[in-house]
């Protein structure tokens, strides 16, 4: 993991909503220093999937997205009506909104005056300087910050055909992605030189594409030119089954890169899964903290004896219900790797012919039949959930060493033809020995 990069902070939000920062560390010396010390966590987004008119709907979305741990969430505004909606929208949310704004910069001033916590701009859209020198003192004036998204969708010139034509051959010349850097680079610059000479800094860049490849080199390259935080994600990435594939490898190469200072997952699909996974994405590389288990499990293999996917399921629907600290909890099926992910887990369970073996931090507490794990499993995770947050107990504190069973014991293991050829004596085995 390399240090994150430092840009100029940008803050969204109020009192009722709380502050949310993005990014910061710029040295002192920097023209655009803001006075942060250091990044600040990388906030998860989302974006609403009903009409935001639909103020009823619109709110209750916003409130399950924000449950589910989104830090900001956008609206996307296309119509005078859905920004007549805003007002009435914030005033019953307490979670930074974001106005997506596309065609119309007007939109963008009627959702200024509603209260708007941010702004989306994109300068495919909306190029004329004399709008967007608008909405930037709008922006100034309430202290709110603008995103700049460069999205390959809208890049390239649409209205006049020929440049169009002239633009899309140089993107498909040759090199790709250098002639599609060069466009998202030279409209970044063109459109930003409009927010520095209006002296407007507090700025988020995003640059978005569908190819994985090219998001990781656009924001690389971007990362270079503009100290401004920059907002991850990969558009148009499809359905949540290969839509997660597809973010998580753009998404983690950056962060892992300290490139990123808050990001999106876009599926086709509900959008708090877009959440779900963008905190896991961020609790797996270790920057955010997570909040409540962590499930690991075992894969699929012939040696498994109960119906462990089941189990999982079941054990991590409970856990996301039931448990708020971030204790890692391993369900294992069998006494190969059992053993060892008992030890390294808070709570833990393996299991063999029907049975199963719970252990708490290493220490053995139970063995259940199948029936009984799930249970018995959960009510040693709210036992021990209640000793860490009484300070009994500490997370991640092994206490003994776990020497697995024997596979001829109590649980077994699925090595029934070796365990007979010992039993009868047989010490030479041999593949394939009849």
């Amino acid at each position: 993991m390399q240090p994150r990069r430092p840009t100029r902070q940008i803050r969204l939000g109020n009192d009722k909503t709380g502050i949310v920062r993005v990014g910061g560390g710029l040295p002192p010396d920097h023209p655009m220093a803001d006075g942060s010390v250091a990044p600040a966590p990388v906030s998860v987004q989302t974006m609403t999937a009903g009409y935001t008119w639909d103020v009823d709907k619109c709110v209750a979305e916003i409130h399950k997205l924000h449950t589910a741990g989104a830090d900001v969430v956008r609206v996307a505004v296309p119509e005078k009506k859905d920004t007549q909606a805003l007002k009435e929208i914030l005033a019953q949310t307490s979670v930074p909104i974001v106005a997506d704004v596309h065609f119309h910069f007007q939109r963008a001033l009627e959702a200024v005056e509603a209260g708007v916590h941010k702004i989306r701009l994109n300068p495919g859209n909306i190029n004329d300087r004399a709008q967007v020198e608008d909405v930037i003192r709008a922006c100034k004036d309430a202290g709110i910050p603008i995103r700049v998204g460069v999205n390959e969708g809208s890049i390239i010139e649409r209205k006049d055909k020929q440049k169009r034509a002239k633009e899309l051959g140089a993107v498909f010349s040759n090199h790709k992605h250098g002639y599609m850097l060069a466009i998202m680079i030279a409209k970044l610059e063109e459109y930003l030189d409009i927010f520095y000479e209006n002296d407007f800094f507090d700025i988020a860049i995003s640059a978005k594409s569908m190819d994985a490849t090219l998001v990781i080199d656009a924001y690389t390259e971007i990362a270079k030119r503009f100290p401004h935080p920059l907002h991850l994600g990969v558009t148009h990435a499809g359905p949540k089954e290969t839509g997660c594939i597809r973010s998580v490898v753009a998404l983690g190469t950056l962060l892992a890169n300290g490139i990123g200072d808050t990001i999106r997952i876009s599926y086709a699909n509900d959008p708090i899964y877009e959440v779900q996974d963008g905190l896991e994405l961020l609790y797996t590389l270790g920057l955010r903290e997570r909040k409540g288990a962590e499930l690991i499990a075992c894969p699929t293999c012939g040696r498994i004896q109960v119906d462990l996917f089941t189990l999982v399921q079941d054990v991590n629907k409970k856990l996301a219900t039931d448990i708020r600290v971030p204790m890692k909890v391993a369900v294992m099926g069998c006494v190969v790797n059992g053993p060892g992910e008992a030890e390294g887990a808070d709570v833990a369970v393996f299991a063999g012919d029907r049975k199963g073996i719970i252990y708490v931090q290493g220490e053995r507490v139970a063995t259940v039949p199948e029936t009984e794990i799930l249970d018995r499993l959960l009510a040693e995770c709210l036992s021990f959930q209640a000793r860490v947050e009484s300070g009994e107990a500490r997370l991640g504190e092994k206490k003994v060493d776990i020497v697995p069973p024997d596979p001829l014991g109590e649980l077994g293991s699925g090595w029934e033809k070796m365990a007979a050829e010992r039993i009868r004596g047989v010490t030479d085995l041999t593949i394939g020995k009849t």
